[in-house]
Protein backbone atom coordinates (compact mmCIF):
# COMPACT_ATOMS: atom_id res chain seq x y z
CA UNK A 1 0.00 0.00 0.00
CA UNK A 2 1.33 3.44 -0.92
CA UNK A 3 1.51 5.95 1.93
CA UNK A 4 0.38 9.46 0.95
CA UNK A 5 3.43 10.99 2.65
CA UNK A 6 6.50 9.50 4.31
CA UNK A 7 8.38 11.64 6.84
CA UNK A 8 11.87 10.66 7.94
CA UNK A 9 12.47 11.14 11.66
CA UNK A 10 15.21 10.08 14.04
CA UNK A 11 17.91 11.31 16.37
CA UNK A 12 20.55 10.50 13.76
CA UNK A 13 19.26 13.34 11.55
CA UNK A 14 19.45 15.74 14.48
CA UNK A 15 23.16 15.01 14.86
CA UNK A 16 23.91 17.09 11.77
CA UNK A 17 24.83 20.39 13.40
CA UNK A 18 27.91 22.44 14.30
CA UNK A 19 27.42 23.13 18.00
CA UNK A 20 25.46 25.48 20.24
CA UNK A 21 27.25 28.64 19.11
CA UNK A 22 26.67 27.99 15.39
CA UNK A 23 23.52 29.11 13.50
CA UNK A 24 23.08 25.50 12.32
CA UNK A 25 22.83 24.29 15.91
CA UNK A 26 21.43 21.24 17.70
CA UNK A 27 18.03 22.78 18.53
CA UNK A 28 16.76 22.77 14.94
CA UNK A 29 15.54 19.18 14.69
CA UNK A 30 13.86 19.17 18.16
CA UNK A 31 12.06 22.43 17.29
CA UNK A 32 10.65 20.91 14.11
CA UNK A 33 9.69 17.66 15.85
CA UNK A 34 7.88 19.38 18.73
CA UNK A 35 5.66 21.29 16.30
CA UNK A 36 5.13 18.19 14.17
CA UNK A 37 3.80 16.39 17.25
CA UNK A 38 1.77 19.38 18.42
CA UNK A 39 -0.07 19.51 15.09
CA UNK A 40 -0.86 15.79 15.26
CA UNK A 41 0.86 15.10 11.96
CA UNK A 42 2.34 11.75 12.99
CA UNK A 43 -1.10 10.17 12.66
CA UNK A 44 -1.38 11.42 9.06
CA UNK A 45 1.96 10.22 7.67
CA UNK A 46 4.15 7.12 7.54
CA UNK A 47 7.27 7.62 9.66
CA UNK A 48 10.56 6.15 8.40
CA UNK A 49 13.99 5.93 10.02
CA UNK A 50 17.12 7.72 8.77
CA UNK A 51 19.65 5.85 6.63
CA UNK A 52 23.41 6.43 6.34
CA UNK A 53 24.85 6.80 2.84
CA UNK A 54 27.66 4.53 1.70
CA UNK A 55 30.80 5.74 -0.04
CA UNK A 56 29.27 4.46 -3.28
CA UNK A 57 26.21 6.63 -2.65
CA UNK A 58 28.34 9.71 -2.00
CA UNK A 59 30.30 9.05 -5.18
CA UNK A 60 27.16 9.75 -7.22
CA UNK A 61 27.90 13.47 -6.73
CA UNK A 62 31.13 13.95 -4.77
CA UNK A 63 34.72 13.16 -5.67
CA UNK A 64 36.43 10.37 -3.70
CA UNK A 65 39.19 12.81 -2.74
CA UNK A 66 36.69 15.17 -1.15
CA UNK A 67 34.95 12.40 0.81
CA UNK A 68 38.34 11.21 2.08
CA UNK A 69 39.16 14.75 3.21
CA UNK A 70 35.86 15.06 5.08
CA UNK A 71 36.49 11.74 6.82
CA UNK A 72 39.96 12.79 7.92
CA UNK A 73 38.86 16.17 9.26
CA UNK A 74 35.79 14.59 10.88
CA UNK A 75 38.04 12.21 12.79
CA UNK A 76 40.39 15.03 13.75
CA UNK A 77 37.44 17.19 14.82
CA UNK A 78 39.08 20.61 14.50
CA UNK A 79 39.39 23.29 11.84
CA UNK A 80 37.01 24.00 8.97
CA UNK A 81 35.79 22.14 5.93
CA UNK A 82 35.57 25.39 3.97
CA UNK A 83 36.75 28.98 4.53
CA UNK A 84 35.11 29.41 7.93
CA UNK A 85 31.36 28.68 7.73
CA UNK A 86 31.43 24.90 8.12
CA UNK A 87 33.40 23.58 11.12
CA UNK A 88 34.97 20.13 11.06
CA UNK A 89 33.28 19.01 14.27
CA UNK A 90 33.89 15.44 15.46
CA UNK A 91 31.70 12.93 13.60
CA UNK A 92 30.52 15.35 10.93
CA UNK A 93 31.19 12.82 8.15
CA UNK A 94 28.82 10.28 9.70
CA UNK A 95 26.19 12.92 10.45
CA UNK A 96 26.34 14.34 6.93
CA UNK A 97 26.25 10.83 5.45
CA UNK A 98 22.98 10.23 7.34
CA UNK A 99 21.45 13.34 5.75
CA UNK A 100 22.62 12.18 2.33
CA UNK A 101 21.50 8.59 2.82
CA UNK A 102 18.10 9.59 4.15
CA UNK A 103 17.41 11.80 1.15
CA UNK A 104 18.41 8.94 -1.15
CA UNK A 105 16.17 6.57 0.84
CA UNK A 106 13.27 9.00 0.41
CA UNK A 107 13.86 9.10 -3.36
CA UNK A 108 14.05 5.30 -3.49
CA UNK A 109 10.84 4.92 -1.47
CA UNK A 110 8.91 7.25 -3.76
CA UNK A 111 10.27 5.60 -6.90
CA UNK A 112 9.41 2.14 -5.53
CA UNK A 113 5.84 3.23 -4.79
CA UNK A 114 6.02 2.88 -1.02
CA UNK A 115 5.41 6.62 -0.63
CA UNK A 116 3.60 9.03 -2.89
CA UNK A 117 5.71 11.89 -1.55
CA UNK A 118 8.32 12.27 1.19
CA UNK A 119 9.77 14.90 3.52
CA UNK A 120 13.18 14.98 5.22
CA UNK A 121 13.58 17.81 7.78
CA UNK A 122 17.37 18.04 8.21
CA UNK A 123 18.38 17.96 4.55
CA UNK A 124 18.60 20.21 1.51
CA UNK A 125 22.32 20.99 1.87
CA UNK A 126 22.43 22.87 -1.41
CA UNK A 127 25.76 24.77 -1.19
CA UNK A 128 28.21 21.85 -1.13
CA UNK A 129 30.09 21.38 -4.39
CA UNK A 130 31.26 18.13 -5.87
CA UNK A 131 34.70 18.66 -4.36
CA UNK A 132 34.17 21.07 -1.46
CA UNK A 133 32.01 22.04 1.50
CA UNK A 134 30.35 25.45 1.65
CA UNK A 135 27.77 27.40 3.65
CA UNK A 136 27.06 24.85 6.45
CA UNK A 137 26.76 22.08 3.82
CA UNK A 138 29.07 19.04 3.80
CA UNK A 139 27.42 16.59 1.37
CA UNK A 140 24.97 17.91 -1.20
CA UNK A 141 22.00 15.58 -0.78
CA UNK A 142 20.04 17.56 -3.39
CA UNK A 143 22.69 16.87 -6.02
CA UNK A 144 22.91 13.26 -4.90
CA UNK A 145 19.14 12.90 -5.31
CA UNK A 146 19.27 14.28 -8.85
CA UNK A 147 22.12 11.97 -9.80
CA UNK A 148 20.34 8.96 -8.28
CA UNK A 149 17.12 9.75 -10.11
CA UNK A 150 18.94 10.01 -13.43
CA UNK A 151 21.48 7.21 -13.07
CA UNK A 152 19.82 4.67 -10.77
CA UNK A 153 16.16 5.18 -11.60
CA UNK A 154 16.29 6.32 -15.23
CA UNK A 155 14.14 9.45 -14.70
CA UNK A 156 14.59 11.51 -17.86
CA UNK A 157 13.67 14.95 -16.51
CA UNK A 158 14.00 16.18 -12.92
CA UNK A 159 12.74 19.49 -11.51
CA UNK A 160 14.58 21.10 -8.58
CA UNK A 161 12.71 23.94 -6.83
CA UNK A 162 14.49 25.96 -4.12
CA UNK A 163 12.80 28.56 -1.88
CA UNK A 164 15.61 28.94 0.67
CA UNK A 165 16.80 32.53 1.13
CA UNK A 166 20.22 31.56 -0.24
CA UNK A 167 20.78 30.68 -3.88
CA UNK A 168 21.29 26.92 -4.28
CA UNK A 169 24.62 27.41 -6.02
CA UNK A 170 25.96 23.91 -5.35
CA UNK A 171 23.04 22.44 -7.28
CA UNK A 172 22.73 25.16 -9.90
CA UNK A 173 26.31 25.09 -11.16
CA UNK A 174 26.59 21.30 -10.98
CA UNK A 175 23.74 21.04 -13.50
CA UNK A 176 23.97 24.42 -15.26
CA UNK A 177 24.63 22.75 -18.63
CA UNK A 178 22.29 19.77 -18.15
CA UNK A 179 19.03 20.27 -20.09
CA UNK A 180 17.36 17.36 -18.26
CA UNK A 181 17.45 19.23 -14.92
CA UNK A 182 14.95 22.07 -14.66
CA UNK A 183 15.73 24.51 -11.84
CA UNK A 184 13.54 27.19 -10.25
CA UNK A 185 15.29 29.11 -7.47
CA UNK A 186 13.68 31.83 -5.32
CA UNK A 187 16.32 33.55 -3.16
CA UNK A 188 17.43 36.87 -1.75
CA UNK A 189 19.29 38.88 -4.37
CA UNK A 190 22.96 37.87 -4.35
CA UNK A 191 24.01 41.51 -4.09
CA UNK A 192 22.85 41.41 -0.49
CA UNK A 193 23.36 37.80 0.66
CA UNK A 194 25.69 34.80 0.43
CA UNK A 195 26.63 33.21 -1.94
CA UNK A 196 26.25 36.21 -4.24
CA UNK A 197 25.02 34.20 -7.21
CA UNK A 198 21.73 33.45 -8.95
CA UNK A 199 21.16 36.51 -11.12
CA UNK A 200 18.02 36.48 -13.27
CA UNK A 201 20.22 36.39 -16.38
CA UNK A 202 21.61 32.98 -15.36
CA UNK A 203 19.25 30.67 -17.27
CA UNK A 204 21.49 27.70 -18.08
CA UNK A 205 24.42 27.14 -20.39
CA UNK A 206 24.94 25.46 -23.75
CA UNK A 207 22.26 22.84 -24.43
CA UNK A 208 20.58 23.78 -21.13
CA UNK A 209 20.01 27.43 -22.00
CA UNK A 210 16.51 28.40 -20.87
CA UNK A 211 16.04 25.44 -18.50
CA UNK A 212 16.88 27.38 -15.30
CA UNK A 213 14.81 30.15 -13.71
CA UNK A 214 16.46 32.31 -11.05
CA UNK A 215 14.13 34.65 -9.17
CA UNK A 216 16.28 36.96 -7.01
CA UNK A 217 14.23 38.88 -4.44
CA UNK A 218 15.15 42.26 -2.95
CA UNK A 219 15.52 42.45 0.85
CA UNK A 220 12.20 42.84 2.69
CA UNK A 221 10.25 40.99 -0.03
CA UNK A 222 7.01 39.56 1.36
CA UNK A 223 4.44 36.98 0.34
CA UNK A 224 2.60 39.32 -2.03
CA UNK A 225 5.53 39.65 -4.42
CA UNK A 226 6.71 36.07 -4.04
CA UNK A 227 3.24 34.65 -4.71
CA UNK A 228 2.99 36.78 -7.82
CA UNK A 229 6.27 35.37 -9.09
CA UNK A 230 5.17 31.84 -8.21
CA UNK A 231 2.63 31.88 -11.05
CA UNK A 232 5.53 32.40 -13.47
CA UNK A 233 7.50 29.60 -11.83
CA UNK A 234 4.56 27.23 -12.04
CA UNK A 235 4.11 27.82 -15.76
CA UNK A 236 7.85 27.30 -16.29
CA UNK A 237 7.67 23.95 -14.49
CA UNK A 238 4.51 22.85 -16.27
CA UNK A 239 6.18 23.35 -19.66
CA UNK A 240 9.19 21.25 -18.57
CA UNK A 241 7.00 18.26 -17.67
CA UNK A 242 9.49 16.65 -15.27
CA UNK A 243 9.14 13.07 -14.07
CA UNK A 244 10.13 13.89 -10.48
CA UNK A 245 10.10 16.99 -8.26
CA UNK A 246 12.58 17.96 -5.55
CA UNK A 247 11.72 20.88 -3.23
CA UNK A 248 14.31 22.55 -1.02
CA UNK A 249 12.11 24.49 1.42
CA UNK A 250 14.56 26.45 3.56
CA UNK A 251 12.85 28.49 6.26
CA UNK A 252 15.47 31.26 6.33
CA UNK A 253 13.36 33.16 3.80
CA UNK A 254 10.78 33.89 6.54
CA UNK A 255 10.64 37.24 8.33
CA UNK A 256 12.84 37.37 11.42
CA UNK A 257 15.59 34.99 10.38
CA UNK A 258 18.83 36.18 12.04
CA UNK A 259 21.05 35.95 8.95
CA UNK A 260 18.76 36.90 6.03
CA UNK A 261 16.50 39.80 5.05
CA UNK A 262 13.34 38.46 3.38
CA UNK A 263 9.89 38.67 4.93
CA UNK A 264 8.01 35.63 3.67
CA UNK A 265 5.67 33.64 5.91
CA UNK A 266 5.03 29.93 6.40
CA UNK A 267 1.92 30.39 4.24
CA UNK A 268 4.16 30.82 1.19
CA UNK A 269 5.95 27.55 1.93
CA UNK A 270 2.67 25.71 2.39
CA UNK A 271 1.31 27.16 -0.85
CA UNK A 272 4.40 26.15 -2.84
CA UNK A 273 4.27 22.61 -1.42
CA UNK A 274 0.59 22.23 -2.26
CA UNK A 275 1.02 23.59 -5.78
CA UNK A 276 4.08 21.42 -6.45
CA UNK A 277 2.13 18.39 -5.25
CA UNK A 278 -0.57 19.25 -7.79
CA UNK A 279 2.03 19.69 -10.54
CA UNK A 280 3.63 16.38 -9.61
CA UNK A 281 0.24 14.74 -9.93
CA UNK A 282 -0.03 16.15 -13.48
CA UNK A 283 3.32 15.05 -14.90
CA UNK A 284 5.21 12.87 -12.44
CA UNK A 285 2.78 10.37 -10.97
CA UNK A 286 2.75 12.47 -7.81
CA UNK A 287 6.46 11.85 -7.16
CA UNK A 288 7.97 14.59 -4.99
CA UNK A 289 10.54 14.76 -2.18
CA UNK A 290 10.82 17.87 0.01
CA UNK A 291 13.99 18.73 1.94
CA UNK A 292 14.10 21.09 4.93
CA UNK A 293 17.05 23.30 4.04
CA UNK A 294 18.11 26.38 6.01
CA UNK A 295 16.32 28.36 8.71
CA UNK A 296 17.86 29.73 11.87
CA UNK A 297 14.87 31.11 13.82
CA UNK A 298 13.41 28.02 15.47
CA UNK A 299 9.75 29.13 15.42
CA UNK A 300 10.02 29.95 11.71
CA UNK A 301 11.62 26.61 10.93
CA UNK A 302 8.95 24.68 12.82
CA UNK A 303 6.12 26.62 11.16
CA UNK A 304 7.49 26.48 7.62
CA UNK A 305 8.46 22.81 7.51
CA UNK A 306 5.25 21.61 9.12
CA UNK A 307 3.35 23.90 6.75
CA UNK A 308 5.11 22.12 3.89
CA UNK A 309 4.00 18.76 5.28
CA UNK A 310 0.40 20.02 5.49
CA UNK A 311 0.65 21.37 1.94
CA UNK A 312 1.90 18.03 0.65
CA UNK A 313 -1.05 16.33 2.33
CA UNK A 314 -3.66 18.70 0.88
CA UNK A 315 -4.16 16.74 -2.32
CA UNK A 316 -4.57 13.35 -0.66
Amino acid sequence: MTAPLCVYLGEALGRYHFGEAHPFGPARYPAFLAEFERRGLRARVAVHDPVQATDADLALFHTPEYVARVKALSEKGTGFLDYGDTPAVPGIHEAAAVVAGTTLAAVDAVMAGGCRRAFVPIAGLHHARRDAAAGFCVYNDCGLAIEALRRRHGVERVAYVDIDAHHGDGVFYAFVADPAVTIVDFHEDGRYLYPGTGAAAETGEGPAAGTKLNLPLPPETGDDIALGLWARAEEFLRKARPGFYLLQCGADSLAGDPITHLRLTAAFHRHVAARLAALADETAGGRLVALGGGGYALDNLAAAWNGVIEGLLEGD
